[in-house]
């Protein structure tokens, strides 16, 4: 029995150890975003859930049984009877959550992290440790229910040490090849760098401005960062492995969820003209206040050279005062924008002509521009907004106004933003009420402030029947399915379920 009860355990303990190694390769290794994420609902619910209760209850029930010293009679039949419930339980629960773990993997719906070389690395470690922790256990351990719940009970911290373990040797190879690209960088002295940072928009100002200069320099001539590399590594591997001789312009995106971090990636590709998108309480659970998010994205200014070029949005408030104190040349761009594309094709432009792009080169190039939002069609003549890569709430409240142009029914899927720290709630208010007003029908899929968005969203006329709390796919789906008619139209903002998606574009 007990070699069956371990090759279960030994099926649900993978599947728990790749699910941790994911989140931790989601927060980038940031120990921060790791925390902050246990202040959300979902996060809440990894620990305070009635499977975990259960194995804790059964710990204590082995522990206890194991200094019960009685003599033969009815009370030893009893424990008997508990001991041998208990262990028919244990092997119940993981038999279950092994089928789970495999019905998962056939369906694609294993949560897994992105096997890069550093995950490899930990996977091997952490999968050889369970397999020579669940051999010792069951030959050489006495008490092996003890063992495999205990390593179960405790696998997020398990993980976590490994992890955090490894780091000091992580930051031992990212510091060579930071100083590896340091060096490159400097061998490319006619290259000029284009930074772009910002609480958001910085993706899409990139490709924008990409596709603008493109145009007329080449696509052989104006290197880009890829997608997700914005970090100190991103941005080394990008200046190793693609900066070659033939390029001139290097548009840099550059985040960071730390004091300095900003400044490092300045260091690191030298820019000479810094664009900075905007400024909100993203990311503020990391940063500790809204003064340090500021003072970083700022770095980017800071770190120009005297015949450097910043270029601010004119639409943040944050951005306007930090232009009043820039001392190097400066650029407003977007007055009057509403909408989060027309601010950042604006900033795209605007370095453009910095370039030495003429109009009539720049309206030629924009033509080009596929549009980040995009209406796409789906079941029974649906319009549907993904805006599924947007987290942040400026984005939500510029989605939210695009919707106003819509003469038909209005509705957003959307879940509760995170890593906002103190200003949650707040946030979370300020978007019920645009939700309030332009909406007809809200779902919400987090529970984290889902009450403050709905009384902002009800205050602001919205019928309380008309905002609801839903998690499942289908539910969702149902909802919207009965609610609207053909041509009606669909905000799907941030992270929202894959399967409602496929649902409502098939």
């Amino acid at each position: 029995m007990f070699y069956i009860l371990g090759f279960f355990w030994f099926i649900r303990t993978t599947k728990a150890i790749l699910f941790w190694l994911y989140l931790w390769q989601l927060k980038e290794y940031h120990i921060g975003r790791f925390k902050a994420h246990f202040h959300t609902a979902k996060g809440k619910q990894l620990f305070l859930n009635k499977l975990i209760f259960l194995k804790i209850v059964l710990f204590f029930v082995f522990f206890g049984l194991r200094y019960v010293s009685v003599k033969p009679g009815f009370f030893d039949t009893v424990v008997d009877f508990i001991l041998l419930f208990s262990i028919f339980m244990l092997l119940a629960i993981y038999l279950f959550e092994a089928v789970k773990a495999i019905a998962d993997y056939s369906l694609n719906k294993l949560i897994k992290p992105v096997f890069t070389r550093k995950m490899q690395f930990l996977v091997f470690v952490l999968l050889g440790s369970v397999g020579a922790f669940l051999y010792f256990t069951i030959f050489y351990f006495q008490d092996i229910l003890l063992g495999l719940l205990v390593f179960d009970i405790l696998t997020p911290v398990i993980v976590s040490f490994v992890v955090l373990f490894f780091q000091p040797l992580t930051v031992l190879l990212r510091n060579q090849i930071i100083k590896k690209a340091t060096k490159k960088r400097e061998k490319f002295k006619n290259l000029l760098v284009i930074g772009i940072t910002g609480s958001y928009g910085k993706t899409s100002t990139k490709e924008f401005l990409w596709t603008i200069l493109s145009e007329k320099f080449g696509k052989d001539k104006v290197l880009k960062t890829k997608e997700h590399q914005n970090s100190e590594i991103g941005i080394s591997q990008c200046i190793l492995n693609n900066l070659k001789p033939g390029h001139e312009i290097f548009i840099c995106e550059m985040g960071a969820y730390n004091r300095g971090g900003i400044k490092l990636l300045c260091n690191i590709a030298k820019p000479k003209i810094g664009i900075l998108t905007g400024i909100n309480q993203q990311h503020l659970a990391t940063f500790g206040s809204q003064e340090n998010i500021i003072k970083t994205k700022y770095e980017l200014i800071e770190s120009l050279p005297k015949d450097g070029t910043a270029i601010f949005n004119s639409n943040n408030k944050y951005c306007l005062e930090l232009y009043q104190k820039t001392q190097v040349k400066k650029i407003l761009y977007g007055q009057g924008a509403v909408l989060a594309d027309s601010e950042n094709i604006a900033g795209a432009v605007e370095a453009a002509k910095e370039l030495g792009m003429t109009d009539e080169e720049i309206d030629k190039a924009r033509k080009k521009i596929r549009p980040w939002l995009q209406v796409k069609k789906g079941i029974k003549g649906l319009n549907i907004i993904d805006a599924t890569y947007s987290a942040n709430p400026n984005g939500v409240i510029s989605h939210l106004e695009y919707l106003k142009t819509w003469e038909t029914k209005k509705i957003i899927v959307m879940p509760c933003l995170i890593e906002l720290g103190r200003a949650s709630k707040q946030v979370h208010q300020e978007i019920g009420k645009k939700i309030g007003e332009v909406c007809d029908l809200a779902i919400i899929t987090t529970k984290d402030f889902f009450e403050a968005l709905k009384k902002s969203a009800i205050e602001s006329k919205m019928p309380e029947q008309n905002i609801l709390f839903l998690e499942n796919p289908k539910q969702i789906f149902e909802k919207i399915n009965s609610f609207t008619k053909q041509g009606d139209i669909i905000l799907l903002e941030s992270r929202v379920p894959k399967e409602l998606i496929k649902l409502l574009s098939d």
